[in-house]
């Protein structure tokens, strides 16, 4: 494989730190950039040390002139709790941030991979989600800033692809979780191990019989980097997430399980426009690249719940208010 230089938005985030560490790995030279505004420095503190590694701070919003050869876009608050902290800056990350990539690889001919979400589905009406559901969102709501985000940032993607050639993929990435999850982030994943590891009441939104299929953030990677080198003719989007279904109540007594916790499961109203099934049908990924889930929700826990018990949660600092 040749070495290439490639640019992570986003990169100091869960997903992009660790995305950063296998492209160094490959040997490539690899630019994080990333605003913290949800992220923390210390995920990828110990990447500075490589010759092939460099951090800027900038914010996607802005344009930024750099030559590179491919552009991963990661770059986006994406759990409840911090695109919902600011939506309008949610909004304009997606949109901006998609607008500023794209011409940055137009004019340097680089390839760029715009990282979606299933999000896009919405609360859907198919079960599980094909590429070709359109979904069904609704753009009005307190989740819409993010739904419609990336649902705008596609569309710019497909344009520029079709208007100027830009070569393009687009990945739609389905609930993912492992170490580095921000342990307040407002995932079910991240909320349950941290309530579950200090003795507080697990929460539960609705009855818990709401279903997510959770993929470890490892096979996340790997299908991404597995799309970015795929073949030219197939641009996406692409649906990367594991299907394997469970409820969120199956999770959490899962986690107290596996915690060995004395926590108390409480239940709360469901937030509007929480979707109640959430699975990806992978025949595309599994036809055209060959890739599929490895690693079972059981061994992605054990990781991440041993993950989570090394951390000091004060050392996590809420979403940077003045952006």
């Amino acid at each position: 494989m040749p070495l290439k230089r490639i640019l992570v938005t986003g990169g100091a985030g869960f997903l992009g730190s660790h995305l950063c560490e296998r492209l160094i790995e490959q040997q490539h030279d690899v630019i994080c950039l990333d605003n913290f505004f949800t992220s923390q420095k210390s995920n990828v503190v110990h990447l500075l040390d490589h010759a092939n590694f460099e951090l800027v701070r900038h914010d996607v919003t802005h344009p930024i002139w750099l030559e590179v050869d491919e552009v991963f876009n990661l770059a986006c608050p994406a759990a409840p709790g911090h695109y919902q902290f600011n939506p309008i800056k949610t909004m304009k990350t997606s949109v901006m941030g998609a607008i500023n990539v794209l011409g940055m690889a137009k004019r340097c001919h680089a390839k760029v991979l715009q990282a979606s979400t299933s999000e896009v589905y919405g609360d859907p009406e198919i079960h599980p989600q094909p590429e070709s559901y359109r979904g069904s969102v609704n753009p009005i709501g307190p989740r819409a800033c993010y739904d419609e985000g990336k649902r705008a940032a596609e569309t710019l993607f497909m344009d520029y692809h079709r208007s100027n050639r830009v070569n393009v993929r687009i990945v739609r990435i389905f609930n993912t979780y492992g170490p580095r999850m921000h342990p307040f982030d407002g995932r079910v994943v991240s909320n349950f191990i941290r309530q579950a590891l200090h003795g507080e009441d697990i929460t539960i939104f609705g009855d818990g019989s709401q279903t997510r299929s959770f993929c470890y953030r490892d096979d996340l990677v790997e299908g991404m980097i597995r799309m970015m080198n795929g073949p030219d003719d197939f641009i996406g989007p692409v649906n990367i997430g594991n299907p394997g279904e469970f409820t969120i109540l199956e999770l959490a007594k899962q986690v107290i399980e596996m915690t060995g916790s004395k926590s108390k499961l409480v239940h709360r109203p469901l937030p509007a426009d929480d979707p109640t099934q959430r699975q990806p049908d992978i025949t595309l990924a599994r036809e055209k690249l060959g890739w599929e889930p490895k690693i079972k929700l059981r061994d992605g826990l054990e990781k991440t719940i041993a993950w989570f018990k090394t951390v000091k949660l004060e050392d996590f600092r809420a979403p940077t208010p003045n952006y």
